[in-house]
Order: structure tokens, then sequence, then C-alpha cells
């Protein structure tokens, strides 16, 4: 793979940027659109290989792998009037947006692999699910944390939903905390414990060897203060409120594949 061009340089495109250049060895160079100009230059001035374009034209020209990773309402303004050649290889990393959508808008015989790299692809810890399965994407993804190429856009967008938790989870510790200060402890002191806590659970997270219901088990004594939250909180009301916005998701983004 000799150069890389990234159209949408946003969280996720810089995300890529500093994942292909933070790595061992050569790194390919990388061609970025002007769009999140502010992003661009920076990365533009902290890598050699990084270069912004005048123009997302010129992104595609240059790149032997094109990566759209601008905002699904903002497709039809960010690629309208792009050429695209049928050598050239695309992988849409935009939310909701299946490969139907962006050939039509494209219209291009390009080859289309949809992916969701996630911030963590900035330090090669991140599985990027795939689809449908392209050696050249597959491999590229590979070597910033893993890759799970799967068979059809039902099976990703399954995947896709799951990513749609992260946000909350975030927000769980921070209901952590705030609880933590309203009972008068210092919120700088419960913002750190709360992250030392859970920093904990995702180095847990590694060990593969168990599941995660082994997990939790393992993490739990009867009738301590584990199961006591799991069970007055973590109902299993609350488990299948989960599993309905999570199914309400997974409807809406299964209607935006067509």
């Amino acid at each position: 793979m000799k150069r890389i061009g990234i159209i949408g340089v946003g969280e996720i495109g810089r995300a890529i940027v500093e994942g292909v250049c933070g790595g061992e060895g050569p790194a390919p160079e990388v061609l970025l659109s002007p769009r999140g100009a502010a992003a661009a230059a920076e990365l533009s001035e902290r890598y050699e290989n990084v270069e912004v374009c005048a123009g997302n034209q010129a992104v595609v020209d240059g790149s032997d792998v094109v990566i759209i990773a601008v905002r699904g309402q903002d497709r039809h303004e960010a690629l309208a009037g792009l050429t695209v050649d049928d050598g050239k290889i695309v992988v849409n990393v935009m939310s909701g947006v299946g490969n139907d959508d962006l050939r039509r808008t494209l219209a291009t015989g390009a080859p289309l692999v949809r992916a969701i790299p996630l911030p963590a692809i900035r330090e090669r810890r991140s599985v990027t699910v795939t689809c449908p399965s392209h050696p050249v994407v597959d491999g590229f993804f590979e070597q910033l944390g893993g890759v799970l190429p799967v068979a059809d856009e039902g099976a990703f967008n399954v995947f896709s939903a799951l990513t749609g938790t992260l946000t909350t989870h975030y927000s769980y510790l921070a209901a952590l905390t705030e609880w933590a200060a309203g009972h008068g402890i210092d919120a700088g002191d419960a913002d750190g414990y709360v992250r030392s806590l859970f920093q904990g659970v995702g180095r847990a997270l590694g060990d593969r060897t168990r599941t995660l219901g082994r997990l939790a088990a393992d993490h739990e004594t009867p009738k301590g203060n584990n199961e006591r939250i799991r069970t007055t909180w973590f109902t299993p009301a609350n488990a299948e409120a989960l599993g309905r916005a999570l199914d309400g998701l997974l409807a809406d983004l299964d209607k935006g594949q067509k």
C-alpha cells in the first residue's frame, strides 16, 4: 500500500493517521482532505509523510486506498462531483451509510469496504470490523490493532450498534463520580478513583480465557457489594430496556444501508 487518502479529518480520521504514523517501521504516504483544516494542518506538521491536498479530488487521484470519514449527513456535499477510478479501493467508515448508498453517490465500480475503526486505533489497540472482507483493507486494519471481517451488512450493523454504547459507558462513570462528590468526596479524587477502578476492569478484559460472564462472577462474592448493586440496579427489566434500545438502533441502521 503506497498511499492512503482520507476525506474528512475528524476524530476517526485523525485517529487513523496517528495509528498509521505511530507504529514501527516506515509509514505509507497519507493524503488528507482540507475538511477539518486545523486538524489536517496539525497532522501534516507533525508527520513528514502526511500532506494536505487542495481538494477532495486531489486526495482521490493521489491515493491507492481512499477512506471516506465524513459525517454521514455531510456525504452528498463532500463527495459531490468526485470521480473515483475503478482501480481505487474505497473504505467507508461513515456510520449508518451502506455501500449501496455510497456507490450510488460516487457512481464507481471500485471495491467498497465498510469499516468501524474506533478512536483506540490511534494506539493500535482497536479491532476494526470490516465488510466485505478485502485483503488490502483487512491487512491495513490488522496492523492497527486487529480486524474482524463479517460476511454481510446485517452482521456489520449489529457490531455498529454495539459501538453506540460507548458514550453510555462514559456517562455511567461520570454518574458514579458525581454520586461520590455528592457525598462529600473531592470531585478530583472521585474522578481519579473511578478512572483507576475501571482501568483495572479494562485490563481484565484482555484475559480471553474467561468469558464476560465468568469475569463478572470472579469479581463478585455472594451477598457482597457487587452482587447487591448488580441485582438491585441492573435488573432483568433494565437489561431488556437496553436490548430494546439496541434493537431500535439496529433497525435504523438496517434502513440506512438500503
